[in-house]
């Protein structure tokens, strides 16, 4: 229980670790899993092989217990400190890379994490040699469990990520303590290990703010948000704010803030009442020149928007609300009408802005436009040459936004505006900020050098009709931008898809039906873990007490399916139970996927969190049967426990970069239905 604690919230800082030194989007967090359960497996394995080698000793148990709360720390310094000497500082870093970079920084605490569950139920049988291999699944899952509402409720909120790591290796401390005085004293090795650990996870809390000071200038400013890690740098005069590694305000970036400020409000006569969603201090200025009554300033983090205020890079302006929601849900809740609604966000990479791109809320903000309105929005541009990908990106979206609006100019440059009306659009910006009399400083020197009558031809022309449209169950921004960061690095995913294919192949032939059983249930969780995320982050909007209820809801049913897996193995009916079993998953995902069919607008929290509390239960309660159906000896165990392991893992890895940005969520689902078909027969074989 103890080793799950710790590891669920290792598992959680891990995540938050990587996406603030890598590329922050659902691809890296793929790979942190992925990576995550692959070494997970192949500590199982190990832990087959060190007992064949030596008898299992509790304390060899309690010094390798020691050892894995001490990595905790050691790994989350590592990621912090190593990423600017291993790589470029401030460059982006490619997908293979990334990956190594991963899997590597991950492998020491995962291999050993996954040696000492096995490990320690081998200890056990070494004093009662008919201890259940299915009870050790039953206080992992636990300690998993304690881990997961631990974090999500608790530690996230109030502690840093050190702090977590300290706080979750306690438990682990005592119980190593504890067993390795259980029948004799404590040896001096052992408090010297003892020592070691203790004095390691210390160390991680006083170098805290340490690990996080910048290349360049320094740190003035950190702290934990549940949406991210918030810090603020000073370079000279220049201000800059981070979340999660990515700069997001600056008080010197006098374009960017007239750019989206000026070129859709220009449009309109009196724009009185404006909706801003991700700007930053230097727009809402550039806004205050149009005199509007009122500026209703979106953002969810209420810590981000205390942080600007501070430094000033929000200052206080006539008729301004700070709204501290996520800016869809707070479109669909409301019934306000705005004359302009602009949009500043990051490129649309991740699944969480993604739905800021779509069909879907292209379609809610024109219903809250007035007549003759504005929405207005950009994304990563060109400088002279478009690439391939980012011709599908700009594309889609222009495809996208004519759906919804009779008239969409798109402006070219670093940042390609797209402004989206029912009313004509004129592209002279400088001719009508003259007429209003509204002064700039960039605008006015540069736009008609930038802007030119050849590049607005030459982006009309790339413009591709055929390009699919970005929607909500089918994001092809998500296929572009995957893309488009292997041609960033000119780079394919091809290598990596044939080698994991072929590796996958091989592991397949090898298993024996109670593995497949138990690779495809990883597989299934995983996977619908994956998807419920996605589309509850479509429908309700990013708020993370709810997103870490649904984590936990996945691992909560994990237990009490367990349970009832060894009651229905004890029975002797386990071959039975485990079609059913398989039966019953398929019927759920086959109502999951016709409720997005049919209703996915009207479905409420409630139906996600039964549907991953039910879907865990039923794979749960498949380990005990593939475990009886395997024998149940050690490495029986070793093999259920890699199995699952590494089905989790392609799950996670298949459906995040394969399933959903390729083929959309219905069709997703559809896959994850066929691979748990595949699976059966596996379960309904004859055990000879």
């Amino acid at each position: 229980m103890a080793i799950g604690l710790s590891s669920v919230v290792m598992q959680l800082v891990l995540v938050r670790e990587f996406l603030a030194q890598f590329q922050g989007n659902e691809f890296t967090i793929a790979l942190i899993f992925f990576s995550w359960l692959i070494l997970g497996g192949m500590g199982a394995w190990l832990a087959l092989f060190a007992s064949r080698r030596s008898r299992p000793s509790l304390t060899r148990l309690a010094r390798l217990s020691l050892l894995l709360a001490a990595l905790a720390a050691i790994e989350v310094l590592a990621i912090r400190t190593l990423r600017d000497i291993i790589f470029l500082h401030g460059a982006d870093v490619g997908f293979y890379p990334t990956m190594a970079a991963i899997f590597l920084l991950t492998a020491p605490f995962g291999l050993l994490n996954g040696f000492l569950v096995p490990y320690s139920l081998y200890v056990l049988r070494g004093r009662d040699a008919d201890y259940p291999g299915a009870r050790i699944y039953l206080l992992d899952n636990a300690g998993d469990i304690i881990g997961g509402l631990l974090f999500s409720f608790v530690l996230v909120i109030w502690l840093t990520p050190l702090q977590s790591v300290f706080a979750a290796n306690l438990p682990l401390l005592v119980t190593a303590t504890l067993i390795a005085s259980e029948r004799q004293p404590l040896r001096p090795v052992f408090l010297l290990l003892l020592a070691g650990a203790v004095a390691v996870l210390l160390a991680g809390l006083l170098l805290e703010n340490k690990s996080l000071s910048p290349f360049e200038g320094r740190l003035i400013h950190y702290e934990e948000s549940r949406y991210g890690r918030i810090t603020v740098q000073q370079d000279r005069e220049l201000l800059t704010i981070f979340v999660d590694g990515a700069p997001i305000f600056s008080n010197q970036n006098i374009s960017q803030d007239e750019e989206t400020i000026h070129f859709p409000l220009s449009q309109i006569d009196d724009p009185r009442d404006l909706l801003l969603i991700g700007v930053e201090g230097g727009m809402l200025q550039e806004a205050a020149k149009y005199r509007p009554a009122r500026v209703d300033y979106l953002e969810i983090d209420r810590k981000l928007t205390d942080v600007q205020l501070r430094y000033k890079l929000l200052l206080p302006l006539p008729g301004l609300n700070l709204i501290h929601r996520d800016g869809r849900a707070y479109l669909a809740g409301t019934g306000r009408r705005y004359d302009a609604i602009i949009i500043n966000l990051p490129e649309p990479e991740t699944f969480q802005i993604n739905r800021f791109f779509t069909g879907e809320f292209f379609r809610l903000a024109r219903q809250h436009l007035r007549p003759g309105g504005i929405f207005a929005f950009s994304v990563a541009g060109f400088d002279n040459y478009l690439s391939d990908p980012a011709r599908l990106k700009i594309s889609s979206l222009y495809n996208t936004a004519r759906l919804h609006f009779q008239h969409v100019l798109s402006l070219p440059g670093n940042r390609v505006f797209f402004l989206c009306s029912d009313r004509p659009l004129n592209p002279d910006i400088p001719a009508l900020l003259q007429n209003k009399g509204i002064h700039t400083t960039y605008i006015s020197s540069f736009f008609s050098g930038n802007i030119t009558p050849e590049r607005l031809k030459y982006l009309r022309d790339n413009l591709l009709a055929d390009t699919p449209v970005n929607l909500d169950t089918a994001p092809f921004l998500l296929r572009v931008m995957f893309q488009q960061w292997f041609a960033r690095f000119a780079t394919s995913p091809l290598p990596f898809t044939v080698a994991g294919g072929m590796l996958l192949i091989l592991y397949l032939c090898r298993c024996r039906r109670e593995e497949l059983v138990l690779f495809s249930t990883g597989f299934v969780i995983m996977g619908s873990e994956t998807l419920v995320i996605f589309v509850y982050q479509i429908l309700f909007g990013y708020v993370y007490e709810q997103i870490g209820l649904l984590v936990t809801v996945f691992l909560a049913g994990l237990l009490p399916g367990a349970w009832l897996g060894e009651r229905l193995r004890q029975r002797r009916n386990f071959k039975k139970s485990l079609a059913l079993c398989d039966a019953f998953i398929i019927v759920l995902l086959v109502m999951f996927l016709l409720a997005l069919v049919t209703a996915h607008d009207q479905l409420q929290p409630g139906f996600f969190l039964l549907f991953g509390f039910a879907i865990s239960l039923l794979c749960g309660c498949q380990f005990p049967l593939a475990l009886a159906l395997g024998g149940g000896d050690n490495p029986a165990v070793a093999r259920a426990f890699s199995a699952d392991l590494i089905g989790a893992a392609c799950g996670t890895l298949l459906t995040s970069l394969l399933l959903i940005p390729f083929f959309g969520i219905l069709w997703a689902t559809a896959g994850l239905i066929l691979v748990k078909a595949a699976g059966m027969p596996a379960g309904a074989v004859r055990n000879k």
